[in-house]
């Protein structure tokens, strides 16, 4: 279908498979959507199974992508969030993200240790957050999306991203300094 008879049709255009760059595209959003999925699921081999399903579904999608209702990244992170929910409602368990597999390595013996144990104790906090609090901090600190992306991702206002975000990471930093929390 041409532009012209798409406009004439009223049906909007779509991008072609030729208009993306696909290698740029996958370079650039891969640790993106890798790191979502880290923050959302916490282990690193369901994490990078999840990229690849987004990644595929993705692909085997892109007809679909149209510029007019958004940038070609929300789209993409907007698939990883059904990849990420869908996910979720298969493990029906819900169980916690309490380990943390194949951190980086620190300098010294002590600097992974402490890593480990942070990070651990940081996945502790954060399953014991709810689903939706949960999935705004992967996207944010996961993803590394706006406010703006995440709310054009979850349906949610812009402010109201914000607010959920702002109050759920001084819940965690309140938590983080109280004796005893998350360990």
């Amino acid at each position: 279908m041409s532009t012209e008879s798409a406009i004439v049709s009223g049906a909007l255009p779509r991008v072609s498979a030729e208009e993306a760059d696909w290698d740029a595209v996958f370079a650039d959003q891969l640790p993106r959507i890798y790191n979502f999925f880290r923050y959302r699921v916490g282990d690193g081999a369901v994490a990078e199974d999840l990229t690849s399903i987004t990644f595929e579904k993705a692909w085997r999608h892109r007809a679909r992508y149209r510029k007019d209702r958004g940038a070609f990244t929300t789209w993409l992170h907007t698939i990883a969030h059904r990849v990420a929910i869908d996910h979720a409602r298969a493990r029906r368990d819900h169980g916690s993200l309490d380990e943390v597999a194949n951190l980086p390595a620190g300098e010294t013996p002590e600097d992974v240790a402490v890593r480990r144990s942070d990070g651990e104790r940081l996945l502790s906090l954060l399953a014991t957050l709810p689903e939706r609090e949960r999935a705004l901090i992967a996207l944010k600190y996961g993803a590394e999306l706006s406010h703006r992306e995440i709310a054009a991702a979850t349906g949610l206002s812009e402010s109201n991203v914000g607010t959920i975000l702002s109050r759920t990471i001084a819940g965690l930093r309140t938590r983080w300094g109280a004796p005893g929390e998350g360990a």
